[in-house]
């Protein structure tokens, strides 16, 4: 349980999520995947980077007990911590990143894949931010990497879920596969990465990421001063404790 690092074929490092039973992860979990990534990507040797998790789905996002458990603010302020770091370091990692996503892939896990340079997906996989029913708000700056403008309005405000096989229709999933050939089909894309130059494939990541037109770490940030005023307000723990739906009066 917990982030692991193996190396499945040459100039390739993949980066294991396992927190069961949903890959909900706590505050611990999502500095210990910026680290695994950042580490991955730094190593001279790996050329790419593939981003994957075990269990029944990619990711459920934060821990949402760990929060209901803390009396204060110290679980919010470190999973908002977490988080940003963990989607920094996909988007900054020095090698393109491809995310392996089976299930659901809800929360955070948007944050993750909205910042992985390619995306491969099971025929399962369904992509959503659930936020506004869990007393939440962010991730809306990696959906809206991922689907149109009003698309993801749509989405957020609704909670609803996309398939991968309307995301590919968007462009934003590489390929759709059988989830029995999930592993293998984003080992195939990070080794025709990983055939590159080492030293131009970095380049090249820091170029694109040059030109980008928003500011990920940035927009991610502003959207996090909402979820920490919704939190303050006293309305975010109203929302968790009912599961999104209108508290009695």
């Amino acid at each position: 349980m917990g982030v692991s690092t193996a190396r499945p074929g040459k100039g390739i490092a993949r980066v294991t999520v396992d927190f069961p039973p949903v890959n909900a992860l706590p505050v611990r979990g999502w500095y210990d995947l910026a680290d695994a990534v950042r580490a991955a990507g730094r190593d001279p040797a790996v050329r790419c980077v593939v981003l994957a998790a075990e269990g029944r789905g990619f990711n459920a996002g934060v821990d949402i007990k760990e929060l209901q458990r803390d009396t204060g603010h110290g679980a919010l302020l470190g999973a908002n911590g977490g988080c940003y770091e963990a989607f920094a370091a996909v988007y900054e990692c020095e090698v393109p990143v491809v995310a392996a996503v089976h299930g659901f892939c809800l929360g955070g896990g948007i944050g993750l894949v909205g910042n992985a340079d390619a995306i491969v997906a099971s025929d399962d996989a369904t992509f959503g931010l659930p936020e506004l029913d869990r007393g939440a708000l962010g991730a809306a700056t990696h959906l809206a990497r991922l689907v149109p403008q009003h698309l993801m309005r749509a989405l957020y405000y609704t909670s609803r879920t996309a398939t991968a096989a309307e995301l590919h229709a968007h462009g934003s999933v590489w390929r759709v596969v059988p989830r029995a050939d999930l592993q293998s089909a984003a080992l195939e894309l990070a080794a025709e990465i990983a055939r590159k130059d080492g030293r131009l494939i970095r380049l090249a990541k820091a170029a694109i990421n040059g030109i980008d037109p928003v500011d990920v770490r940035r927009s991610y940030r502003f959207e996090q001063g909402f979820t920490f005023e919704a939190n303050l307000s006293g309305v975010a723990d109203r929302v968790r404790d009912t599961f999104g739906k209108e508290p009695r009066p």
